[in-house]
């Protein structure tokens, strides 16, 4: 079955080896059959959560901002995969931006139901994503009807294009085109 999918690529870089990640998953999920879309935030406009709580009642954040397009993208989505560069061991400050914004999705009717995480960072050990995937699974726990589909970490990489030829692109690819199986 077709589903809806949203790859949200959070790196400050146009092209940078989370980026890459990103367009794998994509390649494999729409080779299987899915309608995908891809949203990078590196030309996006994206404020800061004032913690109003506005967005609970409305459903809307009051910063006027793409936030708010992003947010409903997300909504409407089956499947979410973030992809991330990895900072001080943790997910890069524009993703927890935008998971901070995303707050009108939790009293929404939303649809997505599997997130996955895709990230790159110089460090090479496993646990580096660690921190990262922790964070995202806080957001995903305030989302009962969602949760975390699995992750791809390509470790090692730090300057853009150093990902070409490492094995989590092809692990990106296969997991965006086994969606459906591959938890």
């Amino acid at each position: 079955m077709s589903k809806k999918v949203l790859v949200l690529s959070t790196s400050p870089r146009k092209g940078g080896n989370s980026d890459v990640l990103a367009d794998e998953f994509v390649r494999g999920a729409r080779e299987a059959g899915h309608e995908v879309e891809k949203i990078a935030l590196y030309d996006q406009n994206i404020g800061f959560c004032r913690g109003c709580l506005s967005c609970l009642e409305t459903q809307r954040c009051v910063i006027g901002d793409d936030a708010n397009v992003i947010a409903e993208h997300m909504r409407t989505a089956d499947v979410i995969a973030f992809a991330t560069p990895i900072y001080y061991y943790g997910m890069c400050g524009q993703m927890k931006t935008l998971l901070d914004r995303a707050n009108p999705l939790y009293s929404a009717d939303y649809q997505f139901r599997d997130i996955y995480l895709l990230a790159a960072a110089a460090e090479q050990e496993e646990h580096t994503v660690d921190g990262a995937v922790t964070g995202l699974q806080g957001w995903i726990d305030c989302f009962e009807k969602a949760c975390f589909a699995g992750k791809v970490f390509a470790g090692g990489v730090t300057g853009v294009g150093e990902i070409r030829g490492h094995r989590a692109l092809n692990e990106a690819y296969e997991m965006g085109k086994n969606i459906d199986r591959s938890k």
